[in-house]
């Protein structure tokens, strides 16, 4: 493990340790590794973490909601209204798989903000994952395009009222700009909570290779946590957001 030495003497952990992938039961199927890891395991926990929290707190149902089913009823509406206003009703039956997707991004990320020490681990700090739930959508989201509209999607590239003479200049734009959503919507989650975790891990090692001295990075870290907790709710919402406008995209054709 790379380490750093500091003033006096401590050793600094290297901060991009944290992202590294740890294999807890090493498998194999056909030539392809599918072992269980540190990221495969705070994924499931995030599905239980969530199933738990949502069937415990509307369970009962109550007419006037406790503290925790106000949450429940919160989230419900915040992702609702924000699917009904991106989409509109033709969106609204997709809303569970978009309600899902932004509870399961939103609980991952605060799992990996637990001071679990090197057992804490943030999955969507891996491209691989990030990119896997961007491709999810992309596929998913062109495959209601055609269902919806058949051959027709392909109007998607080539926008109403733009001249005949322009348009192989911007039917290839379009296409580069389509293909190019789930590379952005991954790099745009991954990126964001990488570089947020790594400056906390960086602000702790100094803190603690400081001694005495490591006071002002400590203080630091405080509105640092608080911004980076804000920027994994942030991130949850943005890519439910974008999600919702790409299914717009493919339900709403005459809006281009």
């Amino acid at each position: 493990m790379a380490t750093a030495q500091g003033n006096d003497g401590a050793m600094m952990p290297n901060p991009m340790n944290q992202f590294e992938i740890q294999r807890y039961i090493n498998w194999e199927i056909g030539g392809v590794d599918v072992s269980f890891t540190n990221s495969s395991l705070f994924m499931v926990l995030a599905v239980v973490v969530t199933s738990a929290f949502l069937i415990i707190t509307m369970r009962g149902h109550q007419m006037v909601p406790g503290r925790l089913q106000s949450i429940s009823e919160l989230l419900y509406e915040f992702v609702r209204n924000m699917v009904r206003d991106s989409t509109g009703p033709k969106g609204e039956k997709y809303f569970p798989f978009i309600f899902s997707l932004f509870i399961f991004v939103l609980v991952i990320n605060m799992l990996g903000m637990l001071p679990l020490g090197h057992y804490s681990f943030t999955p969507t700090s891996q491209i691989i994952v990030t990119f896997a739930l961007a491709a999810l959508v992309f596929v998913g989201v062109t495959l209601i395009g055609f269902w919806k509209h058949g051959i027709g999607y392909l109007k998607l590239f080539a926008p109403s009222g733009v001249p005949w003479y322009m348009l192989p200049i911007i039917i290839p734009i379009e296409i580069i700009s389509y293909l190019t959503r789930p590379i952005s919507l991954s790099v745009r989650l991954f990126a964001n909570m990488m570089v947020g975790h790594t400056l906390l891990k960086v602000l702790g090692g100094f803190a603690g290779a400081l001694g005495v001295a490591g006071i002002g990075p400590l203080l630091l870290m405080i509105p640092f946590t608080g911004l980076e907790i804000l920027v994994a709710f942030l991130q949850a919402f943005v890519f439910a957001v974008l999600t919702s406008i790409y299914l717009n995209d493919a339900l709403n054709m005459h809006d281009h």
